[in-house]
């Protein structure tokens, strides 16, 4: 009840999360500022430049007027004539240094005093910057005196201007400039959006949006992303998450399919246990008999019902983190193995052949009841493996059991002269689900083998290049505590 009434606080949260900006209109954010930056940055030095072109033109205009002015027989030009000369040149005066002279060739309304000197022989980007700001922002008509080189022998040529003609020059450049750059700017963005928006904004929607869809029905097949043919990241994506989520389905699969195995066995195991008690009843009244056959197989047979007993009561174990801890003990391995051979129905008029080849008083190290398991599975498995071969001679039908002591390491192998396991099945040999080779198995022999084996700290393995599959099972013996042992002695 807890989950559900925190359900609709969860969407709610997390709708709360939703961007309420795509990356569309992120990208769009993005690249205002983008323009702005560009204009700015193409703006400043154009102006500044514009500004120094035209007082060099003034200054150029002025060298030509200097040369009229200065060839006149005279030295002096009438007052219309230098008017008209200034009113070309858009100047006031025009002035020329010679050696220590300094000379007005020509002058028409001169103001009282200059407002800006500019020296073109020594000009600075960012002093040029600076001073067409400051005419662009000034008001009125002040007047500047500019300075530059001069032609011939003179050393330099002053002229002198108003501001509010360059002013006004300078809106004009300004916006025509404006409207140049941001007609370039705005189609190269836009160029720039739709690349951006093609390339990464659309696959990233289209991520986005699988995503959505695959946590709607994360086991739908058809929820799982198509990558796409592309080689760069997005392209790597779409790969990892597409094999991802394969995986993920496959694995929602196998939990659905242990969550529905659970389910069933949970079922069949109440009536299967009161079903073996009542056997067990039957099993006990039958060992009171004096038949000598019945008492020669009542013990076995109680043993087995206990087993199958103690079987049911652990059935769901392999759904749990773990089995249960082993407990441990020196076992002779000789009486278990033909245990396992009576359980498995092999016996001597049996159609497969049973070949038992373990050392003489060869004793391991485990939990019998968890070895017996391990190895029943495995020879069933091998059983299973021969019966879907054609009936022949039954010597080319066997199973074979080995043991031998390496050391503090006691290994047995279970093999069988069968068709031997597929590559398919080996890639996951051990694992629920995957490791069966034969129609209606269910794959899970191997891995509560596998498990049983880990849990004492051993391997098992399956031996390449032999005849039909063989089982390799390696259990170390437990370290021994000499402190330990030293106090039981001593106790003793």
């Amino acid at each position: 009840m807890q989950s559900t009434d925190r359900q609709p606080e969860t969407h709610a949260w997390r709708r709360g999360l939703e961007p309420k900006i795509g990356l569309s209109g992120k990208l769009l954010l993005l690249t205002i500022p983008l323009i702005l930056i560009a204009e700015i940055l193409i703006y400043v030095p154009s102006i500044a430049n514009y500004r120094l072109n035209r007082l060099n033109d003034r200054l150029a205009a002025a060298n030509t007027a200097a040369l009229v002015l200065d060839a006149s027989p005279s030295g002096r030009v009438p007052d219309s004539l230098a008017k008209q000369i200034l009113d070309s040149i858009e100047a006031r005066a025009v002035a020329i240094k010679m050696g220590q002279q300094r000379r007005l060739l020509a002058s028409s309304d001169l103001p009282t005093k200059v407002d800006h000197v500019v020296d073109m022989r020594h000009v600075t980007p960012w002093g040029a910057i600076l001073d067409s700001f400051v005419v662009m922002l000034e008001s009125g008509n002040p007047a500047i005196r500019v300075i530059g080189p001069a032609e011939g022998n003179a050393e330099f040529i002053e002229v002198v201007i108003d501001a509010a003609p360059l002013r006004n020059a300078m809106y004009r450049f300004s916006s025509n400039l404006l409207l140049v750059s941001l007609t370039i700017t705005s189609l190269t963005t836009a160029l720039i959006y739709l690349a951006l928006h093609f390339l990464f904004v659309r696959p990233m929607r289209r991520l986005t949006a699988n995503m959505v869809n695959f946590r709607r029905d994360p086991e739908s097949p058809a929820s799982i992303v198509v990558p796409g043919p592309r080689g760069d990241e997005i392209g790597l994506a779409e790969r990892e998450l597409s094999d991802m989520q394969r995986d993920l389905v496959s694995m929602l699969h196998q939990k659905s399919r242990l969550a529905a195995l659970g389910l069933a066995v949970s079922k069949i195991n109440h009536d299967l246990r009161n079903l073996l008690a009542s056997s067990q009843l039957l099993s006990d009244q039958l060992s009171s008999l004096p038949d000598p056959r019945v008492q020669r197989f009542a013990p076995k047979l109680v043993r087995s019902l206990e087993r199958a007993i103690a079987f049911c009561q652990s059935t769901l174990s392999y759904g749990r983190a773990q089995e249960a801890a082993p407990d441990r003990r020196s076992i002779l391995i000789e009486p278990l193995v033909n245990d396992v051979r009576e359980t498995a129905g092999l016996a001597d008029e049996a159609a497969i052949t049973w070949v038992s080849a373990i050392e003489r008083g060869l004793t391991i190290d485990a939990d019998p009841d968890q070895l017996f398991r391990v190895l029943l599975n495995l020879v069933r498995n091998a059983a299973q493996a021969l019966e879907s071969l054609p009936r022949g001679d039954a010597n080319l039908l066997q199973i074979r059991i080995t043991g031998r002591r390496e050391g503090s390491v006691t290994v047995l192998e279970v093999s069988d002269t069968g068709p031997g396991v597929p590559q398919k099945a080996r890639d996951h040999l051990f694992e629920a689900f995957h490791g069966s080779v034969r129609a209606g198995g269910s794959g899970l022999g191997l891995a509560i083998a596998a498990e049983l084996v880990r849990a004492h700290g051993g391997e098992i393995n399956l031996v390449e290049g032999t005849i039909g599959a063989t089982f390799r099972i390696s259990i170390p013996d437990r370290p021994v505590d000499l402190h330990s042992l030293r106090n039981e002695r001593a106790r003793a």
